[in-house]
């Protein structure tokens, strides 16, 4: 038989039978069938399972379980009735405990095939954790009209999917959020534009509230900010029913036409386009437009940011650098400790963003200048000053580009938090060889239920530049 047509040859629809031998870096049950890998979707370490196909791969086969025929000690029922279908989340079968392990054992790996660092020769910083539910503050939400489910279809996309799970509720989601998907699917199913609505852009902050302390122990209550995108201009009649929505469920409402640029707000009337987040440590209110880049995990970034600035030992006398820096989340709780700080950032948006914070704070010793940080910064004038240590905190694909730059400096501290230890791996190794130390490492819950892993590392000069 052709390698052609045995590609094309149809996937047994029986179960199958494995023993799962060790978990993947994307979370998944590790077996063999006739010597060929295979990645179990449900899966844990040390289990049997019966198993179904998916798609078959040249290299290996991808299946999801059917049922768990020996269980790990590991395994626990998921908090969320869609976990076993739904595409946001691969771990809420696994222990939350289990599952922070897992993403620190992927980093520690990582250091140790990249930069050939093992886990004893440096510290292994505690593990952050925070909520495992009801933790997502921003979330793309698709959007599909189905006529045989009875109507619209909102929120994730179902595994090995483009469908659209068949949900009403999320574990994930903050709960603001979670209790809006069956009226949302409501609201939509009645528009004459519902075919024309593929996503919901989710975004929450927060406002303080009349008391000091609210029932959480928080001096705030929640905001929920509600992006609706739509590939056709809406009729008048179905404006309206958006604008009593959103009276009716307390939410801020923004249209977003097919142009990508045109985010604008229609309820309330009043007010500025932004929502809101505090950092009480640092006595910090950060104002940022619902498409804006923001943490997802508020509990998680207050913990990142504060262990951070206690990492980089932030003093009065330190003129820091603040690359990647977005809207000023780590710049300004910097500036509250240090001497100056400059951040800079790709985007000329979230440089007008830090800027309006920093004056929304009081802060005058923050700079944000916008560069990108893919190219030399030679040519830039806050590159001349003189920093004493530095922080960054770059997207998925590293800082490679500038890790060479960033080591010419000297500073006498490096704090790195990455969302990819692959490339932290990777940029770890470049900054050992241009003469700094490793000395700490770690990882942060940031996304509970994947296998997303934020980590942090924490760099000191080794060798004097000449």
């Amino acid at each position: 038989m052709s390698g052609r047509r045995q590609r094309r040859q149809k996937l047994s629809s029986e179960p199958i039978e494995l023993d799962i031998t060790a978990l993947s870096h994307e979370g998944r049950g590790i077996a063999h069938i006739d010597g060929k890998v295979a990645f179990v979707d449900g899966a844990l370490a040390n289990e049997r399972v019966s198993a179904c196909y998916v798609r078959s791969r040249g290299k290996f086969d991808e299946l999801k379980v059917d049922t768990v025929l020996s269980a790990s000690a590991d395994r626990v029922e998921p908090p969320c009735e869609f976990a076993g279908l739904c595409g946001g989340c691969s771990l809420q079968h696994l222990q939350a405990n289990a599952q922070i392990e897992l993403k620190q054992s992927l980093l520690l790996e990582q250091l140790q095939h990249a930069a050939h660092i093992e886990a004893k020769d440096i510290e292994v910083l505690d593990k952050l954790q925070d909520l495992s539910i009801h933790y997502r503050r921003k979330a793309r939400l698709a959007v599909r009209m189905v006529n045989k489910k009875g109507g619209a279809l909102v929120g994730f996309r179902e595994k090995y999917s483009s469908f659209i799970t068949d949900m009403d509720n999320c574990k994930v989601l903050v709960e603001e959020v979670a209790q809006l998907i069956q009226p949302l699917r409501h609201l939509i199913t009645g528009l004459q534009g519902a075919h024309a609505i593929p996503q919901i852009e989710v975004a929450v902050g927060e406002e303080k509230v009349l008391a000091a302390i609210n029932d959480q122990g928080q001096g705030w209550k929640l905001k929920v900010a509600l992006v609706i995108r739509h590939l056709q201009p809406l009729s008048e009649p179905d404006l309206n029913a958006l604008l009593e929505f959103a009276e009716q469920q307390s939410v801020e409402l923004y249209l977003q036409p097919s142009s990508m640029t045109s985010v604008h707000k229609i309820f309330p009337r009043v007010g500025i386009e932004r929502l809101q987040y505090f950092l009480p440590e640092f006595d910090l209110t950060l104002n940022f437009h619902p498409t804006d880049f923001t943490q997802i995990n508020a509990g998680i970034n207050r913990k990142i940011v504060s262990r951070a600035l206690k990492l980089l030992a932030v003093n009065k006398d330190d003129v820091v650098l603040d690359l990647f820096c977005g809207l000023g989340n780590f710049t300004l709780a910097t500036a509250t400790l240090c001497n100056s700080v400059v951040g800079v950032e790709g985007s000329e948006e979230m440089v007008k963003r830090g800027t309006e914070n920093a004056e929304l704070n009081g802060i005058d010793n923050a700079k944000f200048y916008a560069a990108d940080l893919c190219q030399s910064i030679a040519d830039k004038e806050w590159s001349k000053l003189k920093f004493s240590k530095i922080l960054l905190d770059p997207p998925r694909s590293g800082a490679i580009e500038i890790i060479q730059q960033i080591a010419q400096i000297g500073a006498s501290k490096i704090v790195y938090i990455s969302c990819n230890p692959a490339t932290l791996a990777r940029d770890t190794a470049e900054l050992i060889k241009a003469g700094y130390k490793l000395k700490s490492a770690g990882v942060m819950d940031m996304f509970p239920h994947t296998t997303h892993v934020e980590s942090m590392a924490e760099f000191e000069l080794a060798t004097k530049k000449r």
